[in-house]
């Protein structure tokens, strides 16, 4: 950090200064958050008991729902807590952790999500080598590389922040730490930062989601030649990944990719990648896939038993 800096800790404004209103966005939140933990800890639990759920596509999906307890986590809690808190403060290292983890499981979600297509594309396009290509040492290096990834994205962030002063105002309009916030905070020019932010942010975004588009697209056209039965499966479970996809990089295109500026509705859409896309993920993929809810039928089944006997 640079040594002109004097600010000890940042204060948020947070989502409404009404106390009305923060009290009831505690109960929503703190139902959402408690939803976001149990439905992916569901996910987990399921693809780790279930024998039918031990393809690759499956190994993957837990590591997502992992993925997404930690990102929801990094926000979410001190939302929670802030919306009953008179002074909503974080510390200065406080926010830059907060910062780095943010950008780490974001990161790791893109690249995961990228693998995960890449997961698709080979088992409708090459099938009769899926096993062969995607074996169980390829994918705990996809999943390692996706976490590389993701904190080197990370690190590139925080590196550039490392090296701004703050030493003036220290009120974040948000209710977490996020690049663009904290660049209207610092006391020196940040026009080159911001630059480097948008390419490294914002242009990864836009890359890997370019990419995904283009990789379903190369498998919807492959499936044209396949019977309709291999068609609705393949379009069922292609369909989950895309909204997926499509939730996750829509409002981090639109945060990222623009010059460091900040809107009213930062906010809003901030609440919908760090909270409600989370939330979608699990049943996104357990209402469209039929061999996720027998895994899950099965469970409850299992789970009754234990308790009558």
């Amino acid at each position: 950090m640079a040594n002109t800096h004097n600010v000890t800790e940042f204060i948020f404004l947070g989502l409404s200064s009404n106390q009305d209103v923060q009290k009831v966005c505690f109960v929503i939140f703190l139902l959402l958050y408690t939803a976001i933990l149990l439905g992916n800890f569901l996910i987990i639990l399921i693809v780790l008991t279930s024998r039918s759920l031990g393809s690759p596509m499956y190994f993957f999906l837990s590591y997502l729902s992992f993925v997404e307890i930690c990102y929801s986590s990094t926000t979410a809690p001190k939302l929670v807590s802030d919306l009953l808190a008179e002074r909503k403060a974080i510390s200065l290292w406080g926010c830059m952790t907060q910062l780095f983890f943010i950008h780490f499981f974001g990161g790791t979600e893109m690249f995961l999500l990228t693998v995960m297509a890449y997961d698709r594309y080979v088992a409708i396009c090459k099938p009769l080598n899926y096993t062969i290509i995607m074996n169980r040492q390829v994918c705990a290096v996809l999943v390692g590389i996706a976490w590389v990834g993701g904190f080197v994205h990370s690190f590139a962030q925080i590196l550039l922040m490392f090296h701004l002063p703050f030493c003036g105002p220290n009120v974040i309009d948000h209710y977490f730490c996020d690049l663009l916030p904290l660049l209207k905070l610092a006391c020196s020019d940040t026009f080159l930062i911001g630059l480097l932010i948008v390419a490294n942010g914002g242009t990864l975004s836009v890359i890997s989601f370019v990419v995904l588009l283009a990789s379903y697209v190369v498998i919807l056209l492959h499936l044209r030649t396949r019977s309709s039965e291999e068609r609705r499966k393949a379009l069922s479970t292609c369909g989950s990944h895309i909204t997926v996809v499509t939730l996750f990089f829509g409002p981090c295109i639109f945060i990222y990719l623009r010059p460091s500026t900040t809107l009213s509705v930062d906010k809003m859409v901030a609440v919908f990648y760090t909270v409600v896309t989370p939330l979608l993920n699990p049943v996104i993929y357990s209402l469209r896939n039929a061999e996720v809810k027998k895994a899950m039928k099965r469970l409850w089944i299992r789970t009754i038993k234990l308790d009558e006997n």
